[in-house]
């Protein structure tokens, strides 16, 4: 466990923020709509008797709208940073097990009211030197995008391999479509709105992983279907 050497930044290929950010910002424009809507179902319910479990689950997708927004809207303000090239790393020692125990308590609304059980498999004391916002901001994106996917179930792993850290965020869904599979091999400029989401999400993982480098490894991240639950596998890899 090292401290990075923030100095050196991988060169970026050339990416046009314009349409990157029209993903983005489409993409919030979406969740504002959908916040709307359970806004003016859940003021309309209020004229009515209505049992609490289908009050609880329409506060629960209310939550988790005002999550994504959030996430979206810290994702547009890091890609700015990133063209002005105005994204320092801040690297400290973390320890892992903390995010997830942060993410759960968040989106314990969501997680309860859907009946989701979430194992997280994580050494409390496994620490390792990284930007903790950025890391922070990159796997809460992908645990929001698990529950959204998953059927019941989501599994959270971290382990050291080879020197370097390796987290797994896996679910029991249907697993990441080809397209997306295949998106994650493209370069960053081929990222872009006619991915939607996903090429945003894409790029911004691997924005924040690429930033991690040490002695010329760069942190990267993966994408597979399968595993103990048999649906989408998140790898994020630091060194």
């Amino acid at each position: 466990m090292t401290p990075l050497d923030d100095n050196i930044k991988p060169s970026k290929d050339t990416v046009d923020y314009a349409l990157i950010l029209t993903s983005a910002v489409h993409d919030m424009k979406n969740s504002l709509c959908l916040l709307l809507q359970s806004i003016e179902s859940m003021s309309a319910d209020s004229h009515i008797e209505q049992d609490k479990q289908t009050h609880t689950a329409k506060l629960a997708d209310l939550h988790y709208e005002v999550l994504r927004l959030n996430s979206g809207l810290i994702q547009v303000l890091s890609l700015y940073r990133d063209e002005k090239d105005q994204l320092p790393l801040n690297i400290a020692e973390c320890f892992i097990a903390d995010y997830f125990t942060e993410f759960c308590i968040k989106n314990q609304l969501y997680s309860d009211s859907h009946g989701i059980e979430i194992n997280v498999n994580i050494d409390p004391d496994l620490a390792w030197y990284c930007d903790h916002n950025l890391i922070s901001y990159l796997l809460s994106d992908v645990f929001i995008n698990a529950l959204r996917y998953s059927k019941g179930k989501i599994l959270v792993t971290a382990n050291l391999v080879n020197n370097q850290l390796e987290i797994e965020i896996a679910d029991n869904g249907d697993g990441y479509p080809d397209s997306m599979l295949q998106a994650q091999h493209n370069s960053m400029s081929e990222l872009s709105c006619k991915q939607g989401r996903t090429g945003l999400g894409l790029y911004f993982a691997r924005l924040i992983a690429n930033a991690h480098v040490i002695k010329g490894n760069t942190g990267h991240i993966s994408l597979r279907n399968g595993g103990k639950l048999g649906g989408g596998i998140f790898t994020l890899i630091l060194p």
